[in-house]
């Protein structure tokens, strides 16, 4: 008899104990609920949910917080198209902005033809153990083409051509995490104001002579494009562009065709209109071997 009561009484302490507990649970949601605007969940929905960063906040949901709050701007996420933009600001009820696409550009041409004074390297496969040596080229602020960018990028838009990380513009969404993990900081993120963009493939700030002795292709500092392009200055040897008065002029055509360097290119997809533009030009023929040698060439003579 008394084993039941001890049974009883336990069973109706521990019901008791989860009657109290429910009413403080229940109390405390209430008194320390934090009210979430649901435009937040709504934003969220429409975010690629990355969680790159690149927006300059820690992630997609504070992101989305930011907005919400009017500290962030409409169209910061460099991965959301226009469609995207556009629905996230009929929720806060704003004006849609321009979408401005921010993609990467490695700012080094010099493929392995091109580099100079190489030597063998033996050490960590990785650009960052690489740039800790001195020697491995003669470049110090060349692409040592190892792949860190690489393997960093969560889209697949870079991979090494002939020693060189090169961007497929395409797969490119802007997030920063290759420059973030170049260790010669050769890497930067620009506004593509068009499809395809003029860029400085070339980050040394050495003098003329110096960049001619380490690499073939390397900005020499002359000045030149600067000279038939507003848009270009020389910063300590190296030339810039000016990105925020970047538009569409014919001079940009003849600065690159005027580089003793060939340093100045063209990157990104070109546009329609661009296509069009070049649809009823002819094409140079292509030539193709026929195997020919002197043998066949020669008389023989019995």
């Amino acid at each position: 008899m008394s084993t039941t009561v001890t049974i009883l009484l336990a069973i109706s302490v521990m019901l008791l104990l989860g009657v109290v507990m429910a009413w403080i649970l229940g109390w405390a949601n209430v008194a320390f609920h934090v009210e979430v605007d649901p435009k937040i969940d709504f934003i969220l929905e429409i975010l690629p949910g990355a969680n790159c960063g690149a927006c300059g906040y820690a992630g997609c949901g504070e992101y989305a917080t930011q907005l919400v709050e009017g500290n962030a701007k409409v169209g910061e996420c460099p991965q959301c198209n226009k469609e995207m933009v556009e629905k996230i600001a009929a929720i806060l009820g704003v004006a849609a902005t321009d979408v401005m696409p921010f993609k990467a550009v490695v700012h080094c041409t010099a493929k392995e033809m091109h580099k100079m004074n190489l030597r063998e390297y033996a050490g960590e496969k990785t650009c960052a153990a690489a740039n800790m040596l001195s020697g491995i080229q003669g470049c110090t602020y060349g692409c040592l083409g190892l792949g860190d960018c690489v393997r960093a990028c969560p889209y697949g838009a870079i991979k090494i051509v002939d020693g060189l990380a090169t961007v497929s513009y395409d797969k490119c969404m802007g997030c920063k995490i290759c420059a973030s993990v170049c260790p010669r900081n050769i890497i930067t993120i620009i506004p593509f104001k068009r499809s395809r963009m003029l860029v400085v493939k070339c980050s040394n700030h050495d003098a003329g002579p110096e960049v001619k002795s380490v690499c073939k292709v390397g900005c020499l500092g002359c000045g030149i494009c600067t000279r038939n392009d507003s848009v270009f200055k020389i910063d300590n040897n190296l030339a810039v562009i000016n990105y925020e008065n970047f538009t569409e002029n014919p001079a940009h055509a003849v600065a690159v065709s005027k580089c003793p360097a060939a340093a100045l290119e063209y990157v990104g997809e070109p546009s329609l209109d661009e296509m069009e533009a070049v649809k009823d030009e002819k094409l140079e023929d292509v030539v193709t071997a026929d195997f020919k040698t002197t043998v066949n060439e020669t008389k023989w003579r019995g």
